[in-house]
Order: structure tokens, then C-alpha cells, then sequence
């Protein structure tokens, strides 16, 4: 069976790997240049579908950073809204959060960057809401791809897929999207089409995640946020408690090469080994909680598909199935959400140049790389780290100046403001490398002050 193309030159049909959240940004991206957007999903999903049943990273703790919710925004305008009414906070980072560094806790005070929380769970459901609501966008359910052909000038141009009857299909496109996630089948699909696999770059950071969500009480609440930070090689638990929609927090223990247990009293027990009690407070005072949910991320992957000669025309990939950032610095989720803005502007300059899919996908990977590098050099720098045999200097340094700007962080309200900022992508890294900062660690390193207790 052959699910044809509508035929004709330019954007007839675009076709997208994965449902998921990256997936549902390229569609909701690819609807405003191509006539049909289809969409293949391996789980069986629908309106009301949150994150779904193959992302087992889903259930856990995600920040959007401010530059990801500015994105979202765009693409989707009045979703903050809609969150909000739901009862998902929107709060200045400085203000409304328990913020403890590996040298104290943070200042408080007015950043002026205001983020949102809510559950990967409502998130998606909402987009995927608003994605299907577009009509050029068709959802496939329980389909499982086979894998791409190519035409006789090279591009990708079919994608060989099972359907949930074990029906075997294909379908025709002028641009394919991998959105199929960290499990991607990518060197598979390459190698079956006669093209070369992209090199990886991986950086090994073993973080276990355990995952309760529980209601909030109906005390008032100093924060919104509560959160402790990992920093190698000392620090090697840490957690994050968000308040999110519908009453509850939701609340996220990891620990380096530790597994915090998937027990209630367990859980309980091991939050108050940490240095900010906040989160062991709120949990022992739940009510009701849901079932705790476990999952071992064991690294950073990128693959570098913008250094493979032989990428074809025709294929692209987004989110986590170009690159998997630990989620410990919160970073997925707003990377996705640039790639699919920056799809969008390549889509309509080579629409104004009349090109129409022509050098699209060599563009777009290049482009993308240069959105992964600043957040994939600012994790994986201090995840080096936790590797006592493999720390460049360049990752000792930074890992350095790092520790003095949380030093500074903890009384200094224009460090601290600085590293928001750039912690949520809404500034260039350069921002903590100002002078007035040099000049403050300096004088801190040449005072030979003693690193401040907690």
C-alpha cells in the first residue's frame, strides 16, 4: 500500500517522525509552508494525550527556560495564559525560588526574567491540542517506521512505515523531520538508504531521577520553586520542586551514580539528606501523592549531522533526536523550541527566494548546531567533572570560574541576575565574563577569601 504525495512541485507534503513535544513544535512549524504536515507516532496518542507512554523521561521534573517559553509563546500565543488559569505559577526567577548553589544559597532578588512551571504532561497536552487543531496536520497513531528512501538525485524523499494492522505503507515527502527522540533509529534508517552515519559527541553523566507528584497544601508559600543544585565531584545529590498546575508540586531527587529509592517513606528519607530542607518539608506533608516514577539518563549525546559530507537533502532532525542534553540544567525543552523557530525562519527565506526546499536541510543542521553549542558546552563542561580521568583544562577552568560566580551569586544581586539570565538562555554566556565580574573575582581570589558556608 502507498500513501502517495498530492503530487506537483515545492511543499506538497512534509512528514514527521515523532509526536512527542519536538515533533509536535515541527509540525506546528511545517503547517504554515506545506499543504499536508503527516505525522508518524508510535504510540497510540489523541487530543487528550499528555506525554506520552515512550518517553519515560516525561513523568519527571522539566524547567522551560525563559527563552524556550518566549519561543513557545510565538507558536502558540496565549498558552502561558492558559497554563496560568489552570494554576500553573508565573514568577520572577529571583524572587519566588529556594535556590541552593554548591556555596549557599542564591539571593534573592527581581531578575527580571519570569519563567512558568507546569508538568511535561499538561504542556503536551495542550500543544498537541492546538497541533491537531491545524488543517494540514495529520496524526498516524501506532505506526512504527521502517525506513527512508531516496530519489534519483539523492534527496530523502519516502519514509517506509508499519501501521498499528501491521499494514506495511509509505509515504511520499519533500522534507522528513526525525522527531522520534533519544531512541531514534537514524543510523539504521542512513545505513538502509546507502548514506553515511553521522558522527557522536557524548559526554557520560550518570543521573538517576525518582519522581513523585503530591498536592500542595493550602498554606501559603514563600516559593514556587525549591531546588538543589549537583556539582561535581562533591555534591552528588540534588533535587527539584516545582509548584505546577492543578494544586500539586511535583517533585524530582536525583543523585549521581545513586538511585534515590521509588518508595514514599524512602523517597521522604532521602530528600532530607539534602541541604535544602524545603523539599523534604513539603513532601512529608502531603496528603496524597501518585506513583513514584524512576529513570536513569546516562548522559549527553549529540549527533553531529552538520559534519557528515554525505547528510542527504530532504532530512532534518529536532530535539532530543539531534541531541540529548542531561536534564539536570533544564535545557531540552527550550532547545526544541529554538530549532523549530529557526526551521521556520529557513522555511521562509528560501520561500522569498523562491528555492523552495533546495539546501534547506544542510541550512537548517548547520543552524541548529549553532543553537546546541552554547547550552551543550555550558552542561557538559561541569559533567566532565564527575570524570576524574578526563577533565581538560578548559573544563577545569570553567568548572573554576563557575564555583566563584556561585560564590558572588550568594550576596551579589547583578552576579546572580547575570547567571539567570544566562541560565535561561535569554543572554549570551559572555554576560558573566563582563569586566565588572572579572574584576570582582579577582579581588575575591587575590583577598584569598574563604569559601562562604552554607
Amino acid at each position: 500500500m502507498t500513501d502517495a504525495g498530492t503530487g506537483g512541485p515545492g511543499r506538497e507534503r512534509a512528514v514527521v517522525i515523532g509526536g512527542g513535544y519536538a515533533g509536535l513544535l515541527a509540525a506546528r512549524t511545517l503547517a504554515d509552508h506545506f499543504t499536508e504536515v503527516l505525522v508518524l507516532e508510535r504510540d497510540e496518542v489523541g487530543r487528550e494525550t499528555g506525554a506520552h507512554p515512550s518517553a519515560p523521561q516525561g513523568y519527571h521534573a522539566h524547567a522551560m527556560l525563559a527563552k524556550g517559553a518566549e519561543v513557545l509563546e510565538k507558536l502558540f500565543p496565549g498558552l502561558r495564559g492558559e497554563l496560568e488559569e489552570l494554576g500553573a505559577p508565573v514568577f520572577d526567577y529571583g524572587e519566588r525560588i529556594s535556590f541552593l548553589l554548591p556555596t549557599g544559597y542564591a539571593t534573592r532578588t527581581s531578575t527580571g526574567v519570569r519563567v512558568q512551571c507546569f508538568t511535561r504532561d499538561e504542556l503536551e497536552r495542550r500543544i498537541r491540542g492546538r497541533v491537531l487543531d491545524l488543517a494540514p496536520v495529520r496524526l498516524l497513531g501506532g505506526v512504527r517506521v521502517q525506513g527512508l528512501g531516496k530519489g534519483p538525485d539523492g534527496r530523502i524523499d519516502t519514509v517506509r512505515y508499519r501501521t498499528a494492522a501491521g499494514e506495511e505503507s509509505e509515504a511520499t515527502a519533500d522534507l522528513v523531520v526525525d522527531a522520534s527522540g533519544r531512541t531514534t533509529a537514524i543510523d539504521e534508517w542512513l545505513t538502509g538508504a546507502g548514506l553515511p552515519v553521522s558522527a557522536t559527541s557524548t559526554v557520560k553523566a550518570k543521573i538517576t531521577y525518582t519522581t513523585m507528584v503530591f498536592d500542595r497544601t493550602t498554606e501559603a508559600q514563600e516559593y514556587d520553586l525549591a531546588y538543589q543544585m549537583t556539582f561535581a565531584p562533591s555534591v552528588r545529590r540534588g533535587g527539584a520542586m516545582l509548584a505546577v498546575e492543578k494544586g500539586r508540586w511535583v517533585c524530582s531527587l536525583f543523585g549521581f551514580e545513586q538511585h534515590p529509592p521509588t518508595d514514599p517513606d524512602g523517597f521522604l528519607e532521602y530528600a532530607r539528606t539534602l541541604d535544602n530542607p524545603r523539599l523534604a518539608e513539603h513532601i512529608a506533608r502531603r496528603s496524597r501523592h501518585d506513583e513514584l516514577r524512576r529513570y536513569t539518563n546516562p548522559g549527553s549525546t549529540w549527533r553531529l549531522h552538520h559534519r557528515n559530507p554525505g547528510w542527504p537533502e530532504g532530512l532534518i532532525a529536532i530535539g532530543d533526536a539531534l541531541c540529548v542534553f542531561n536534564p539536570v540544567y533544564g535545557q531540552g525543552l527550550t532547545v526544541a523550541a529554538i530549532e523549530a523557530d529557526a526551521l521556520g525562519s529557513l522555511l521562509r527565506r528560501h520561500r522569498s527566494a523562491g528555492t523552495g526546499t533546495a539546501g534547506l536541510s544542510r541550512a537548517y543542521q548547520r543552524a541548529a548546531a549553532e543553537i546546541i553549542k552554547v547550552p551543550w558546552s555550558l552542561s557538559t563542561t561541569s559533567d566532565l567533572m564527575w570524570s576524574p580521568g578526563d577533565r581538560p583544562l578548559a573544563a577545569r577552568f570553567a568548572h573554576w570560574y563557575n564555583q566563584q560566580v556561585f560564590a558572588l551569586a550568594r550576596h551579589d544581586s547583578d552576579v546572580w541576575t547575570r547567571f539567570v539570565r544566562v541560565a535561561n538562555m535569554t543572554a549570551p554566556s559572555s554576560l558573566l565574563m563582563h569586566p565588572s565580574v572579572l574584576a570582582k573575582i579577582a579581588r575575591r581570589a587575590v583577598s584569598r577569601q574563604p569559601e562562604p558556608a552554607r
